[in-house]
């Protein structure tokens, strides 16, 4: 177990593509959010979540901080992990992906390299949301926001532009995996839940 790396869940946002909460979803006889809590639990000793409506999650009984940039997008959710947490490394993973393994959690963190964040080209995409995530990078990531709330600022909430991952990845150092060769690698392991159709089709795993 991992104690000198914080394991963080991004519990989302609004799920508009869903249309309802998807981490209170089931898959199951549980919760999304309880699957990714099982998932991270056995890896880390400290585990948080990220989440605007923190009342929701008291069920699970893990610390639950808000967004300080709301409306942002994953990045603010990013944000938030880093400034809360009390390790320099942090392994964040968002409830969007709940075929997640250990073995690729593992991975990742071992990996020797000197960048502040590693991550992984898989399935087809860059996964941003599945990586590695140094503090040092915290005063970036603010920047970032903050600079996009300025070109941002005269419009209402809900049309503000969210703060794009890969355009804030562009300006820092990012260690790249490519895990495809490795043998406990499958696609489905980066599957993303953000439809009703991804729904109904990660429900055929079997589960229970």
């Amino acid at each position: 177990m991992y104690t000198d790396v914080t394991g963080v869940i991004l519990v989302g946002g609004k799920s508009i593509r869903m249309g309802e909460n998807k981490a209170l979803m089931k898959l199951g006889s549980k919760t999304v959010i309880e699957r990714m809590v099982d998932i991270v639990r056995p890896l880390f000793s400290n585990i948080i979540l990220i989440s605007n409506t923190p009342e929701e999650y008291k069920f699970l009984q893990l610390p639950v901080f808000e967004d300080v940039y709301k409306y942002r997008g994953p990045l603010a959710g990013i944000h938030s992990a880093l400034l809360h947490s009390k390790t320099e490394k942090n392994f964040i993973i968002s409830c969007d992906i709940p075929l997640m393994s250990g073995e690729m959690i593992n991975y990742l963190i071992t990996y020797k390299t000197g960048k502040p964040v590693t991550i992984c080209e898989a399935a087809g995409y860059t996964q941003p949301l599945a990586g590695v995530y140094n503090k040092s990078i915290l005063s970036k990531a603010e920047k970032f926001l903050i600079d996009h709330e300025i070109e941002n600022s005269d419009k209402p909430e809900n049309e503000k532009k969210k703060c794009r991952m890969h355009s804030f990845l562009d300006t820092i150092e990012v260690e790249m995996l490519h895990p495809e060769n490795l043998d406990f690698y499958s696609d489905d392991l980066f599957f993303n839940m953000n439809s009703p159709e991804d729904y109904e089709k990660i429900l055929n795993t079997n589960w229970d």
